[in-house]
């Protein structure tokens, strides 16, 4: 089958996906924030944080696994996401970083089913358009040597990064 038949892209919560695994777009801390971060915690319940608070923070382009605690999904993944300054930053290859190393946890845990949030593209200001195609490289690159994740989500938050994602799955196919 082709690696596209394995991505889905939803305008949804993805708090209340039923899958395997989210990502957390989180910060360095993994003990929550604002946007998708602070939703995940407050949907997860505080087990969510007591065992974050064991895992000792995560660099930059990094993921670390947890439970999902009182989230349908059993697992959650927290990758820090590169503050956009200037694209001269090396933002790039640490985005691409989160998506291989979310992926690579998704082998190791034989995760059937994973959803991605726009990672980097709210409060940390990464252009979406490029953090779109960014995301469907790696996931694209992943699913076409590997056959776990059988479903890869992307959980995009409102009809116009929908848009951004469904343009950079078709760009992604072209190549």
């Amino acid at each position: 089958m082709p690696w596209t038949q394995h991505i889905e892209i939803l305008n949804t919560d993805i708090t209340k996906l039923q899958v395997n695994a989210i990502v957390n777009a989180a910060n360095s801390t993994l003990l929550g924030g604002g946007g998708v971060d602070g939703a995940i915690h407050r949907a997860a319940g505080e087990g969510l944080l007591e065992e974050c608070r064991k895992l000792g923070g995560c660099d930059t382009g990094d993921a670390k696994i947890t439970s999902g605690h009182q989230l349908p999904a059993k697992h959650v993944i927290h990758t820090v996401g590169p503050v956009w300054r200037d694209g001269k930053h090396n933002e790039d290859n640490l985005l691409a970083a989160c998506y291989r190393n979310c992926l690579k946890l998704a082998v190791a845990h034989q995760i059937q089913s994973i959803a991605f949030p726009a990672i980097s593209t709210g409060a940390y200001g990464f252009p979406a358009d490029r953090a779109a195609n960014i995301a469907m490289r790696e996931v694209a690159a992943h699913l076409s040597k590997q056959e776990v994740p059988q479903k890869v989500i992307f959980a995009c938050f409102g009809d116009e990064m929908v848009e951004i994602y469904n343009r950079a799955l078709a760009r992604a196919r072209t190549k």
